[in-house]
This record gives C-alpha cells, structure tokens and sequence, in this order.
C-alpha cells in the first residue's frame, strides 16, 4: 500500500517524534510499502527526495528548533493525488495535520493521527500567550481537529483514555499503538568497561560514584525545576550521587543558574544539547534514569534508558503503566520526596540497580519495533476496509492483540 506521513517535526531536528515518524517510515519501506511525506522545510537546505514534499514554513522559536508550517493545501493534494496515497496518517496537529486532513476529505481517503502530545499540559509553554488562554479553548480546539479522523492512535492507555473522557471526543475510534524503539539503530555498539570509565572521568564521574541521569528537553512541563530541587537534596546528602542532564531547551539557562553551586562543585552536569547518535554513550554511562515529567504520552527516553539495562525512577502517571513497575524495575513515586529517598536507596544497593536493570531490558522486548510494525499496519488495514464507515475500536485491539503476541 501507499501511506503519506504527515508530520510537523522531521530531521534535521530531533524529538520523540522525529523518531518515531523516522523509524515507521524505514520499516513500512522494508517490507515493501511506499511511503511519501509532507513536512516542513527546517533549517538546512532540502534535500533531492521525490518522496518527500516539504512545506514552506517558520522557526516556532520559545527555546525550541522545531518549525511551523504555512503550507499551501494545493500542491500537497496534487502530490498526495500523484502518488495514489491510500492512507494519510498525521503526527501533528499544527499546519502540515490540517493540510493531512484537507487531503483526504478532497480525495476521500481515509486519514488517521497518531497523538503524542497532552496538549493541555504543553500549550502554555509554546503557544504565543499562552498562560492567558483556558483550558476550555485549548479542548475545543482539539476536539474539533481530532474529530476529523476515521481513528486515533493513542501510544499509551494514558492517551485513549484522555480523548475517551466525557468532554473530549468519547466516540471517536482510538486504538493503543505503543512507541516502539529500533534496537539496532540505537544500540549500534556498546562501550566497554574501560570506555565507559574514560566517558564518565571526561565529566568528573569516578568510578565508584553513582550517576543518575536524565535525558531530554530542558523544559518546565517535564518538570526540570522539581528534579533540579529533588537531586539538590540527593547530592547534598550522598557525596557519592552524581547526576546529569543532558540535553536543552527553554529552561537550560535557569537551570543553569539555579545550579550554579552544585555545579561549581561537580555534583551535578549539564551537558547542552548531544547528537542522537551519541546520547546512547550516556546510558550506557549511567547507574540509574530518572524523571518527574508528568506530562508525557509514552516516554521514548524510558525505552532508551530500559533497552541500557537501566533502573528507572518516575513520579506516578499513567504514561508509565507499561514500562515502569513498581519494586521490578524500578520505583514508580508519589510525592518528589519520595523520589528522593528512591535514589538514595538506589545508590546504596548495587545488587538492586543490578537486579532492576536486567527487568528493564527483559520489558523492552515488549516494545520491538517489529510488533509496532505489525499493530500500525494492523490498523491502517481495518481503516481501509471500513472507510467510509469507522471501525469498532474495541473490536479491532482485541484481535490485533490476539494477533501480536
């Protein structure tokens, strides 16, 4: 078949999402399907792919690199209609989603979006006055977008049951499609023993120190601030606790001051922004993850930090469900002093960190991106065979599950 991926965030910038639309787009190619996309134009210089179509589009700025899209609905609907697309599927909900969705009502073919972001927790930060705008208007504005689709992809129980809440969209088909991770692009070597000694001794970490990581971006609604405060308290309490973030964003320079002390006195890193290609170093690096975000849909950097056998620690949310079990894995908490009483028992106990990490690995298994794969795939073909009808959700999880075991 022939899908169209429409997506607001595609290389050269990185995010969840990049990694997800990128890794779907490869593995539909390898088993033979075709695979256009329409995206924006970024900031480098478009590459020479006939298969991809890049819309005009604007830095959205606030501290981030992604752009926004002002596409132009014609020419994308005569690139879609040249192609004989059979099935849009959006990761956005910005321009290029609404281009998505204009598409397939002009062609009649059937369009489904994947949601992967709690809007209601992000917008203040990234919409131009944001603080100032309700909640109301931000639910009504996505009510009206995702109404528009023949079904959703939820990547967790936390995101269907979201839009299945009596004021978002109860009838609207979503299905659960975790995210997945490529194990062989991610982990394409390991380090050994003493390369992970030279990395950790290149950032001040000796050997017998405990370094705690967290990895991703350096924002307010992944709740930077609170760790910065829980991790303060850990370093000031267990010489031996190292902790690093790496990564950037908008709070990168506050973090930074707020720091400053800890800092000064090697106890806790910052690493600024690190190639993708790269970040695998600092897992395998690490004792243990830990974030208090919650604000997630389904953490792509739990999976990381999973598949480098790491123990992982997380205030409660359902995000986590099925990634992060209580006492197995590591420590699912209430409260951001229990976080840090989590990371202090952590740090004394190596045959724990031992024993969580292994868990960790052994739950990846249930993420391949083979299995993610087949459940897409699953569902384009049950979109497409009741199109223009919409398809009994409930129905179609209970025989994709049966199906992928």
């Amino acid at each position: 078949m022939t899908i169209a991926l429409f997506t607001d965030s595609y290389l050269p910038t990185k995010s969840g999402v990049v990694t997800v639309v990128v890794q779907l787009r490869e593995q539909l190619m390898k088993l033979g399907h075709k695979v256009v996309l329409v995206t924006v134009e970024g900031s480098e210089p478009s590459e020479k792919d006939p298969t991809i179509y890049r819309a005009r589009s604007r830095a959205l700025g606030r501290g981030t690199d992604q752009f926004v899209a002002v596409p132009n609905y014609h020419p994308i609907t005569k690139f879609i209609r040249a192609n004989n697309v059979d099935l849009i599927h959006c990761h956005t909900e910005f321009g290029i989603g609404k281009a998505g969705v204009h598409c397939a009502k002009k062609l009649n073919i059937p369009c489904i979006c994947t949601t992967h972001t709690m809007w209601t927790d992000f917008y203040k930060f990234y919409l131009p006055l944001g603080e100032h705008i309700s909640p109301r208007i931000i639910q009504k504005l996505l009510n009206n977008f995702y109404g528009k689709f023949d079904s959703l992809i939820g990547v967790s129980t936390k995101a269907r049951n979201y839009f299945k809440q009596p004021f978002m969209l109860p009838d609207q088909p979503s299905v659960i499609v975790p995210n997945a991770i490529d194990e062989s692009k991610f982990l394409q070597g390991h380090l050994t023993v003493e390369e992970r000694r030279e990395f950790r001794k290149k950032y001040g970490i000796n050997d017998d120190d405990i370094m705690f990581l967290f990895l991703g971006r350096i924002a307010e609604e992944k709740r930077v601030f609170e760790l910065l405060s829980i991790v303060q308290k850990l370093v000031e309490k267990n010489s031996k606790c190292k902790v690093m973030f790496v990564g950037n964003g908008p709070a990168y320079g506050d973090m930074l001051t707020l720091a400053e002390k800890e800092i000064f006195e090697g106890k806790i890193i910052f690493t600024g922004f690190i190639e993708w290609a790269l970040v695998h170093n600092f897992y395998e690096s690490a004792d243990v993850f830990i974030t208090a975000s919650l604000s997630e849909m389904h953490s792509m950097t739990i999976l990381e930090a999973e598949l480098s056998k790491l123990p992982i620690i997380v205030r409660r949310d359902d995000s986590y469900l099925d990634s992060v079990f209580d006492g197995k894995n590591g420590y699912v908490c209430d409260t951001d002093d229990q976080m840090c009483d989590r990371m202090l028992e952590l740090a004394n106990d190596d045959e724990k960190r031992k024993k969580f990490g292994e868990r960790s690995l052994e739950i990846t298994k249930n993420f391949s991106i083979e299995n993610h794969i087949k459940r897409t795939l699953f569902v384009y073909n049950e979109v497409i065979k009741a199109y223009p009808e919409k398809i009994d959700d409930v129905e179609v999880m209970k025989r994709m599950n049966e199906e992928i075991k």
